[in-house]
């Protein structure tokens, strides 16, 4: 019988708050998120807003000593997981450290402690820099950080694909649980909010430069100009069914059942992104979910807010679904696009859908583009949803999808006599 993965613990750290609870309330409400950028002064740059997690303590999630060897990118992590694994009912560190795994992605690296660092050798006499730059910036610290910190010495793992990256560790997350790894950390943070990624993602020209929060990131609407830069993101704690069921585990918030990851392989991002191969992702995860189209309740999109991109989005969802694919909803206008973070946001607001029977309202939508008309989600809607898909895309042609099915409490018994 093959091993089923279900997700058991959500801990989310993002602008719209610390906690699965506080974010989810924001979002229902549809509480805008964006501000201008105070982690530096950014008056030299045409974007100046961006989606930052306010009020945040590192402390209270790490100690001194693992806090001065990383960047804030990874201190959201600290705090991600140790929401996570306390939602889930787990123990801060492993009883048994080989059974638990840590798969996180990761893109942008620790942008704020590499420019301090960076600044500090060309600005002073002594033209050095701290021991900790070697490792503080590498795309795998988080990963290593929380691995050693909560003592999880099962195979680990960093999933580099930009965005599409904080879905696709949600699916080595399953594969390894089913090759015999009882529990594993996936999902994702980030903070590219440095005056160097500030410049980087500029550079590319996907960025918008509104100043009106309430107008700044509006993904498939007639006025889109780009996205809105944003950190943080999810963790989750994905457990074998037997043994979250043997454990009692709290909640089961819905099962992984499916996913897939294809590329464009060619350079796509003049004309937004190749949505064949966008639509065979989609095709391949509901396939490998053993889940037919007309079961997929709603659908969480990547969301870019770049036109070219949402018109190449809208149409690959209806190469995948037929002229009238599912309800589209997207939360990202309140917080800011994070990268591989915000893929596993996605995750998050999927799995709180299952778990409560209620779609959260699209945010940033007045009147659909041409090419970009859906059934977009406009206020709350009560209904049982069973079939969540979550759909990202990566800079360079990484397209990723995941399917995440509801799992009753009723279930419980069935799946335990199984």
């Amino acid at each position: 019988m093959t091993v089923r993965a279900v997700v058991t613990g959500i801990g989310v750290v993002a602008p719209s708050g610390i906690g699965a609870d506080a974010h989810w309330k924001c979002v229902l409400a549809g509480e805008n998120r964006l501000g201008r950028i105070t982690l530096f002064d950014p008056d030299r740059y045409d974007t100046t807003l961006a989606g930052e997690v306010s009020d945040f303590d590192a402390g209270r999630y790490a100690d001194n000593r693992r806090t001065v060897q990383t960047d804030r990118w990874t201190h959201l992590g600290f705090a991600a997981v140790r929401l996570a694994l306390a939602d889930a009912g787990l123990p801060e560190t492993a009883e048994s450290p080989y059974d638990h795994a840590v798969a996180l992605a990761s893109s942008s690296g620790g942008n704020l402690f590499g420019q301090r660092e960076l600044q500090r050798l060309w600005s002073r006499p002594a033209r050095t820099v701290g021991a900790y730059q070697s490792i503080a910036w590498f795309y795998a610290a988080s990963v290593g950080q929380v691995s050693i910190h909560h003592q999880f010495k099962g195979p680990c793992g960093v999933l580099v694909a930009e965005a599409a990256g904080g879905l696709d560790s949600v699916a080595h997350a399953v594969r390894t649980i089913r090759r015999g790894t009882p529990v594993a950390l996936a999902g994702a943070t980030e903070c590219a909010l440095s005056p160097y990624a500030l410049a980087c993602q500029l550079r590319s020209g996907l960025l918008s430069t509104a100043t009106d929060p309430d107008r700044a990131y509006r993904p498939f609407d007639a006025e889109a100009a780009g996205y809105v830069p944003g950190e943080g993101g999810a963790v989750f704690v994905v457990e074998d069914l037997d043994h979250a069921l043997d454990r009692g585990a709290p909640v089961i918030y819905g099962e992984v059942t499916g996913w897939a990851a294809t590329h464009d392989a060619r350079h796509s991002g003049r004309d937004g992104g190749d949505p064949g191969q966008y639509a065979r992702a989609m095709r391949l995860a509901l396939e490998r979910a053993g889940t037919g189209p007309d079961e997929v309740d709603v659908v969480f999109p990547d969301a870019l807010g770049v036109p070219r991109y949402d018109r190449t989005e809208a149409a690959a969802l209806r190469t995948a679904f037929g002229p009238e694919p599912p309800p589209v909803t997207t939360q990202k206008p309140l917080v800011g696009r994070a990268h591989q973070g915000g893929s596993a946001l996605d995750v998050a607001n999927a799995l709180l859908a299952v778990r409560n029977g209620l779609l959260p309202p699209t945010a940033g939508l007045d009147q659909p583009a041409a090419g970009c008309e859906l059934d977009f989600v406009r206020v709350p809607r009560q209904r049982s949803v069973n079939v969540a898909m979550v759909n990202a895309r990566g800079f360079d042609g990484f397209n990723s999808s995941v399917i995440i099915r509801g799992f009753p409490e009723d279930a419980r018994g069935e799946a335990g006599k199984g």
